[in-house]
């Protein structure tokens, strides 16, 4: 029997994250971004293949990402309403069967705008997987872990999914391209609607789907006013500002390698940058406490305006991929800090919202700026299109710089 005196138990401290979760998890969720990665470039690889036309390709892929663009947002909020698992399995479905029919149709003789309005369908339906991803693990990480720990498991949870996106956007196109080379066009879209029946599904129907965070009640629930507040949305347009880096970046080198005669390989040449970001998120967990998240952001986003400012300084490959590296470094640790700025603020009962719509002005950049530096680079060549990523630069390095002052100011 326990007296006064007798000294409590320490409460036992909580298992980490890959323990709450499941070892399944991290592969599942990391698996499950690939749809999305191959599919906006395997339309585009099967569109061209099928109808002989680039600028169609180019327009059913655009459609794509901004049917990604508008709706993720509200696939974001019905799963902070009714649950993550309903609104992924049905999305997950839907975008997979629409995958399949894109490639049946695109070489039948359906018209145009058949294609274009199954192409914006798909980007609607695409499952927010990484988006998502985050919201849950976050859920996970409030709910269990006291405040002290939970601010450094959430710093690194938030690394580790920067990574996998860049992960998975390095690989996707990579697949595309080994799929449509060995087994024709359609196999990168009927590819993508496979996984996508495999692993979103298995995404939803994961026992994590139905966490949420511990503010996260129907009746705590804050207005979708708190949404527009200006420490909500200034990551949101970081990671815009990031989207236009990503969409000029890569069809400025798109440009630079098919004036060298090798435009296949720009991919590879621009997986460099993938590898260096995706090196340096997962780093990001092992930075000091006083190295604040304002900080980090215009620390790194000064790093990707000199990168590039060195993109439109060079005139060999070699010099590209020494470059893009370089970049890399400064697109990793960005973007980390502003998904983790963006779950610290993120209102009660609205991380799914948030994530996806951080997720959704990745896409509006990269969509917006692969069309005007499309244009800007058959106009006047690769040279001038490759400054174009420092105007994104700067809007990253901007906001950053803006985040830095509202902090100050609170």
């Amino acid at each position: 029997m326990y007296t006064s005196a007798t000294p409590k138990t320490p409460a036992p401290s909580p298992a980490s994250l890959l323990r709450q979760t499941g070892a399944g998890y991290f592969p599942i969720a990391l698996i499950a971004r690939l749809p999305f990665a191959m599919m906006v470039v395997g339309v585009l690889t099967l569109v061209v293949a099928a109808r002989d036309s680039i600028a169609l390709g180019g327009a059913t892929s655009a459609l794509t990402g901004l049917g990604t663009a508008l709706i993720g947002p509200l696939l974001g909020a019905a799963a902070d309403k009714w649950g993550q698992r309903p609104v992924v399995l049905i999305a997950g479905l839907v975008n997979s069967g629409l995958l399949a029919l894109i490639a049946w149709l695109a070489f039948s003789p359906a018209p145009t705008s058949t294609l274009l309005v199954i192409a914006f369908l798909i980007g609607a339906s695409t499952p927010q997987v990484a988006p998502l991803s985050r919201s849950r693990l976050v859920g996970i990480i409030t709910r269990v872990y006291p405040r002290p720990r939970a601010a450094r498991v959430l710093n690194g949870t938030m690394a580790y999914e920067s990574a996998a996106d860049e992960m998975a956007f390095v690989f996707g196109p990579v697949v595309v391209g080994l799929l449509a080379t060995t087994a024709g066009p359609t196999a990168p879209v009927v590819g993508a609607a496979v996984l996508a029946v495999v692993f979103v599904t298995a995404f939803a129907l994961h026992p994590t789907a139905t966490v949420r965070a511990a503010d996260a009640a129907p009746a705590s629930r804050a207005p979708v006013r708190d949404l527009f507040r200006f420490g909500v949305l200034v990551p949101v347009a970081g990671t815009l500002g990031m989207g236009l880096f990503f969409g000029s970046a890569l069809t400025a080198l798109t440009a630079f390698m098919a004036e060298r005669g090798a435009p296949e390989q720009a991919g590879l040449v621009y997986g460099a940058m993938g590898l260096g970001s995706a090196a340096l998120a997962l780093a990001v967990a092992l930075f000091p406490a006083r190295f604040t998240l304002a900080a980090r952001w215009t620390t790194f986003g000064a790093v990707l305006a000199a990168g590039a400012i060195a993109l439109g300084l060079v005139t060999s490959v070699a010099g590209m991929l020494v470059t893009l590296l370089v970049v890399g470094i400064g697109i990793g640790p960005t973007l980390v800090t502003m998904y983790t700025l963006a779950a610290g603020r993120a209102p009660a009962g609205r991380s799914a919202t948030v994530m996806t719509m951080l997720g959704s002005g990745v896409i509006v950049g990269q969509s917006a700026a692969s069309a005007l530096v499309g244009a800007l680079a058959e106009s006047t060549g690769a040279g001038t299109a490759l400054w174009a990523p420092l105007a994104a630069a700067a809007l990253v390095l901007g906001a950053g710089v803006a985040n830095a002052l509202h902090t100050r100011g609170h």
